[in-house]
């Protein structure tokens, strides 16, 4: 039996059969010993060419679903099958679906580096995603991501509600806040024109200093409190904004604050191979 949601340990067996010290009552301790609930859920993957083929360890953090950010960017693709020109490398999908950390996947559709040429391209970027859905790799697909990111500062952004309807589902698109309007200001925003079976993943905007974890946190509740739970997940940006605008990764000590204020929802570290390496893994989990 797995810890309490209050991470306090529930155990399987009474304390007068532990007492007894029976073979029996100690195997049952055994089985129903505690475990302690996962760091994190999720890792992102932001394919490119010099990331094209992921490693990792994530799963040492409890990770076990994979969200792929595109499987097609700048009109390269990183599957074969479908019109659009492909990568110089192509991942080796196949060990991928069978590493530990992508038992339930998201694939990441059509995208663009930059997010005006994303959002101006918009519906060229169905019409690829289309042609990506058929040619998808063998993974174990939970559903799908469109990754044309929102946020309230995008004035059209209800319309791409019409092509989210050309998607297969379950469909998942993420939102961020540069504004910091709020949550339940987002939350609202995002309810009037947002297709009812789409899901939100909502960029905490930590790693780029837009607010502090705990923050992000209120911005996940007032989103489940519009949309319900199951349709919430949290990517906890692991990187950090440095000297000369390049990015480092976060520390073990700020990635904890943000896992540990997102717990109760599905967290995905954004991103594993970029800014996850086993050494970070290690310092988490001492």
């Amino acid at each position: 039996m797995s810890g309490s949601r209050d991470g306090r340990c529930a155990f399987g067996m009474s304390r007068r059969a532990f007492l007894r010290g029976s073979a029996a009552g100690v195997l049952a301790l055994g089985l129903a010993g505690c475990q302690s609930p996962p760091l994190v859920q999720g890792v992102a993957w932001q394919l490119d060419n010099t990331h094209a083929n992921a490693h990792g360890d994530w799963n040492r953090l409890g990770v076990t679903d994979l969200l792929l950010q595109w499987t097609a960017v700048d009109n390269t693709a990183y599957v074969a099958g479908t019109q659009i020109p492909v990568a110089p490398r192509l991942p080796d999908w196949n060990r991928i679906a069978l590493e530990p950390w992508a038992q339930r996947v998201l694939v990441g559709l059509a995208g663009r580096f930059n997010e005006a040429d994303a959002r101006a391209n918009a519906e060229l970027l169905v019409e690829q995603s289309l042609e990506l859905v058929r040619a998808a790799p063998h993974l174990n697909i939970e559903g799908w991501y469109f990754p044309v990111e929102v946020d309230p500062s995008w004035q059209d952004a209800r319309s791409i509600a019409p092509l989210l309807a050309r998607l297969p589902r379950p469909l998942w698109i993420s939102v961020y806040d540069r504004g910091n309007i709020g949550g339940a200001a987002l939350a609202q925003w995002l309810s009037s024109w947002l297709p009812s079976d789409v899901g939100v993943l909502l960029q905490d905007g930590v790693g780029v200093y837009a607010r502090e974890p705990r923050i992000a946190r209120t911005y996940a509740d007032a989103l489940s409190a519009k949309f319900g739970r199951e349709r919430v997940r949290v990517i906890a940006e692991a990187f950090r904004v440095a000297p000369g605008s390049a990015f480092r990764s976060a520390t073990a000590q700020e990635l904890k604050l943000q896992l540990d204020a997102y717990r109760g929802y599905r967290t995905y570290l954004f991103d594993g191979p970029h800014y996850v390496p086993p050494q970070l893994v290690d310092s988490l989990l001492q």
